[in-house]
């Protein structure tokens, strides 16, 4: 005979010559001859030494253990005293009952939805979040669902999770913001044979998803194309005085062309126009050139009309002073006094009208 204690929160189980005879608790015990204990901690996970369907046989050790089927495509989370714990696999698992509460939940891998109640802050957690996919769509964004490569539905801003099984799970995001194309570095043949370089804007919005992304191939290059077609046609058909002069209705031309195709690729077009028309090195010096005349003739044209309008104004003056001889003298007056102040001194006799002499050294007589 043997005796043995087994302390507090242990339990042994009883074995002689390797075949399980009972389960003991806490307390003092005696093991008869061959027999042998293996000792458990009721906190730690039971491990059986031996198959288990011989111990369950034990209806007083199966009311001490708690036994979790876990079947493929499925997990289970498990919490202690409420609080997460770990992933079960795939296969049985066997706990002691009675001093950690322990709960157990359930999860199908089969689907892809999420149905389960889980707390968001696990999905954080590496044990669960490999079994996750996890996709982000931002607020200004929209995106399609794609299971096994078939549409589901559209997503809008926010974050989207689902389990990790043999199932394909795709999604495919489109900016729903005006956005902005650049038609740029054009080289087109205006109507006259002048060579530009046309650098044309088009700012467009996405208004169905399903169109851009599954009806369409690559859209904004379809897009860009459409615009730069049409931008070419138009272009044809002016001068290149017409083009710098009608910026605008090119612009005009060009939206109406593409608006219905771009409805058709699932965007609208908000606006467009031309940002710069740039001409080669020759046209440009010539070009210059023709302003530079242009601006002188302006101001040849200004000049004579100042001089037509100063000698108007002298001639209506003289005809004015021919008639009045005191309008005259006043004048006479006034141009004395502007040329006496270009003189340091002037010496006239104390005999005689003043004014009549400054006149006389300043006037000559007819």
């Amino acid at each position: 005979m043997k005796r043995i204690t087994i302390n507090q929160g242990k339990v042994g189980l009883v074995f002689k010559k390797g075949d399980y005879i009972k389960v003991i608790k806490a307390g003092t015990h005696w093991l008869g001859f061959n027999q042998t204990m293996v000792e458990y901690d009721l906190t730690k996970d039971f491990y059986a030494s031996i198959a288990l369907e011989v111990l369950l046989q034990d209806t007083t050790l199966a009311a001490m253990l708690e036994v979790v089927e876990v079947q493929d495509n499925e997990l289970v989370f498990m919490y202690e005293n409420n609080n997460f714990q770990r992933v079960l696999n795939a296969g049985r698992h066997v706990f002691w009952k009675g001093f950690i509460t322990r709960t157990f939940q359930k999860i199908d891998l089969s689907k892809i939805e999420i149905t389960e109640k889980v707390d968001t802050s696990l999905f954080n957690n590496y044990e669960v979040s490999k079994y996750v996919r996890t996709f982000e769509v931002a607020a200004y964004e929209k995106a399609v669902l794609l299971v096994n490569d078939t549409y589901q539905k559209t997503l809008v801003g926010g974050t989207y999770r689902f389990w990790k099984n043999e199932t394909t799970i795709k999604i495919a995001k489109v900016d729903t913001r005006q956005l902005q194309l650049e038609v740029a570095g054009q080289e087109l043949l205006t109507k006259d044979k002048a060579n530009v370089r046309v650098n044309f804007y088009t700012q467009y919005k996405v208004i169905d998803i399903e169109k851009v992304l599954l009806a369409n191939k690559d859209y904004e290059k379809q897009l860009y194309v459409n615009m730069q077609l049409a931008l070419r046609k138009y272009v044809g058909h002016y001068t290149l005085d017409e083009l710098l002069a009608n910026k605008e209705d090119v612009s005009k031309a060009v939206f109406e062309e593409t608006k219905e195709n771009a409805e058709n690729l699932g965007v609208v077009i908000q606006g467009c126009g031309i940002r710069d028309v740039i001409l080669p090195g020759e046209m440009k010096e010539i070009m210059n050139q023709v302003l530079v005349a242009q601006k002188k003739a302006q101001a040849n044209i200004i000049t004579r009309r100042e001089e037509t309008a100063s000698t108007r104004s002298l001639l209506n003056t003289a005809k004015l002073m021919e008639d009045n001889e005191m309008l005259f003298k006043l004048k006479e007056m006034e141009y004395v006094e502007k040329i006496a102040d270009k003189i340091g001194e002037i010496t006239v006799t104390g005999n005689g009208n003043v004014i009549k002499q400054l006149k006389e050294i300043f006037v000559t007589n007819k």
